[in-house]
């Protein structure tokens, strides 16, 4: 796996701080609440539970699966495979993201729990692309603001493949193209 990586764009350690700077930030902003930290499957699992390390405050967790990649392009058609457990009503809602490229997975889910009558959505990501963006979305929470390339490792994949990679690499152009 190694082998396929380029260059190691953030580095465990820049995570791990990242991670607890950003756990301070919902602490003060969560404390009191009990909101719902919201996982989107698979990708965020890795950031959310070094990201959960970070928060000592009473919350939830929940995850939902959705899906709108094909290779390392996304299709624009939001598919959910596993719906949220609980009544969003009344609840805040925290989505953990592992990165935010076109905007329009998150769009819609943010809207679904929205419709859904929770009383806030925010996004918290570690990897932001706003280069990509194709719809006006904007995480409240952003680890780190990547440039425009195609990276994988830190749950991040390709076709599966380099998840459980401890750092957010570019894969070379060769292995996916």
């Amino acid at each position: 796996m190694e082998h396929d990586i380029e260059k190691i764009l953030i580095t465990r350690e820049q995570i791990e701080n990242k991670a607890r700077e950003l756990g301070e930030m919902l602490k003060k902003d969560y404390e009191g609440k009990n909101p719902i930290l919201l996982g989107i499957l698979k990708g965020s699992v890795m950031f959310m539970a070094d990201l959960m390390k970070h928060l000592d405050f009473s919350l939830e967790v929940d995850f939902m699966d959705v899906s709108s990649y094909y290779g390392t392009e996304s299709t624009g058609i939001v598919k959910v495979k596993k719906d949220i457990d609980q009544d969003p009503k009344d609840r805040h809602i925290i989505i953990v993201e592992d990165i935010i490229d076109t905007g329009q997975t998150l769009y819609k889910i943010q809207n679904v729990l929205k419709e859904r009558g929770a009383i806030s959505v925010e996004i918290i990501t570690l990897l932001d692309k706003p280069e990509a963006r194709i719809t006006n979305m904007k995480a409240k929470y952003v680890g780190f603001e990547i440039p425009k390339l195609f990276v994988v490792g830190y749950g991040l994949d390709y076709n599966e493949k380099y998840r459980n990679l401890p750092y957010v690499g570019i894969l070379k152009e060769c292995v996916y193209k």
